[in-house]
């Protein structure tokens, strides 16, 4: 059996799978987010710790003794710092914080950082909350030893080691993405050195051993290797198949990411498109990235008074878009606007916008919002031909074929399974243990396409028109 965790923002996902990859069980821990400041965005990893007991705890009523591998997944760009005693210095500042975006606009008036990142240096990036650390939390600054994302925070827990992998490493603004290793060069630009880094693996390989007394507890066999793992996205496209040039998905989570994997490195950092390495070896991919998605349902149902599922559901037949526009930017917004000052809005109103012409804005403005992420990949020479769709929002059928329509592009449903970050880090799990290769990270079933609707086009792309004027005055207020 593996075992895959998958670190998201707002809890901590377990899975077991076996041998044929079909699942034995799963678990769950919820976490919190808290906000201290406006624009902040922080969690304990102490709770990280506690949400993976609960996991193993309730996993761990399965029988655990055939366990060969574990993998990790979870949410990326997380500063977690260490002392030299591995203590934690500070609560981890998490990829949705924006208190860096002056130090990320500094490093990114480098160009040494696109030339060899890839990509812009966004706000969420972790290199610009270092630079952050050091000018507003000097005596901290002096006490970092190690600088761990998210997961391999766990990893440390799990293993004892300081190791990384490729995929979740391009997302902090100091991998030579091309040459899949840390530079020394973006190091020394903020003031660190490869002392402060992890190792770094790919996510297939093996990267530690879980540790005895762990193994013990829940009644794993010794030497049970944790794979490298992923990212959370590069981690749900193993999960779900996408690991070769012309396979894409969309995912509807917290955030909304619109993904394709590429066999050539092909970076445009212009267009605010994510070139990161893939969690395999020599394969990397790219991402066009929103803040809010179903962050931004949840938003809207909660303001409403109303379940997020109910007012999807309530929604019948796919409505051409009305007057009322919503911009989803909650939170700022990285593709295509790279701002973390710029906030949503409901434009057109009137007397006629009721609950469910408002649900109807907000699908819409996610939907648009990808759409610009489909034209930014577009730019670097990626075509989409048909798209996965994974998350909690592709739970409404509504949904789904808004995204079809707006984006012109078939929407493949898979059979009903978990094909997310937790399972892609089991399947990586899988080949850390057994050398497998990306072969067995097979498509899913698919259960049925939901085709554009011809008829809405039209009225598609001018709503998009007019979600994009609406941008355009708003992202400087």
């Amino acid at each position: 059996m593996y075992i895959g965790l998958d670190l998201g923002t707002s809890g901590l996902k377990g899975i077991l799978i076996g041998e044929d990859q079909a699942v034995i069980a799963e678990a769950s821990a919820p976490l919190t987010v808290q906000r201290p400041a406006e624009g902040w965005s922080e969690q304990a990893p102490s709770d990280w710790i506690s949400a993976a007991e609960t996991v193993f705890d309730k996993l761990s009523r399965n029988g655990l003794g055939a366990v060969r591998g574990i993998g990790l997944s979870g949410h990326m760009h997380g500063a977690t710092l260490l002392d030299a005693a591995d203590e934690v210095l500070r609560p981890c500042i998490l990829w949705n914080d924006t208190r860096s975006h002056a130090e990320a606009a500094g490093l990114d008036g480098d160009p040494m950082f696109r030339r060899l990142t890839g990509n812009i240096v966004f706000p969420g990036f972790t290199a610009p909350k270092l630079v952050w650390v050091r000018k507003h939390e000097p005596g901290l600054w002096d006490r970092v030893a190690k600088v761990l994302l998210p997961k391999d925070y766990l990893r440390l827990w799990l293993t004892g080691e300081h190791v990384s992998e490729m995929s979740d490493a391009a997302g902090t603004s100091w991998l030579d993405t091309a040459r899949r290793d840390w530079s020394d060069d973006l190091l020394r630009a903020t003031g660190l050195d490869r002392s402060h880094m992890p190792g770094l693996v790919e996510g297939s390989e093996v990267s530690g051993t879980l540790r005895e007394a762990l193994s013990a507890r829940w009644g794993l066999p010794k030497g049970v290797v944790v794979a490298g793992g992923g990212g959370d996205n590069a981690a749900s496209g193993v999960g779900v198949g996408v690991v070769r040039a012309g396979e894409a998905f969309v995912s509807l989570g917290t955030s909304g990411v619109l993904f394709a994997a590429n066999d050539g490195y092909r970076p445009d950092p212009a267009t605010a498109v994510h070139t990161f390495c893939h969690a395999l070896p020599d394969t990397w991919h790219q991402m066009g990235v929103i803040l809010a998605a179903t962050d931004a349902l949840n938003w809207y149902a909660a303001l409403v008074g109303a379940d997020a599922a109910k007012l999807t559901g309530e929604l019948g037949a796919l409505h051409p878009p009305g007057k009322t526009v919503f911009l989803p930017y909650l939170g700022g917004e990285r593709t295509p606007l790279n701002s973390a000052s710029v906030r949503g809005a409901f434009t057109g109103l009137e007397h006629a916008t009721d609950r469910q012409a408002g649900t109807r804005a907000v699908l819409e403005g996610v939907t648009f919002a990808i759409r610009d992420c489909r034209d930014a990949l577009a730019a670097t020479g990626t075509r989409l031909e048909h798209l996965l769709a994974v998350g909690g929002g592709s739970r409404s059928d509504y949904w789904l074929r808004l995204i079809a329509t707006a984006l012109d592009c078939p929407v493949q449903l898979p059979v009903a399974g978990d094909f997310g970050g937790a399972f892609g880090a089991a399947r990586l799990g899988l080949m850390a243990a057994t050398g497998a290769g990306a072969g067995i990270a097979t498509l899913p079933k698919i259960a049925r396409v939901i085709e554009p609707d011809a008829a809405l086009k039209d009225a598609f792309d001018a709503g998009h028109a007019r979600f994009r004027a609406a941008q355009t005055a708003i992202k400087d207020l």
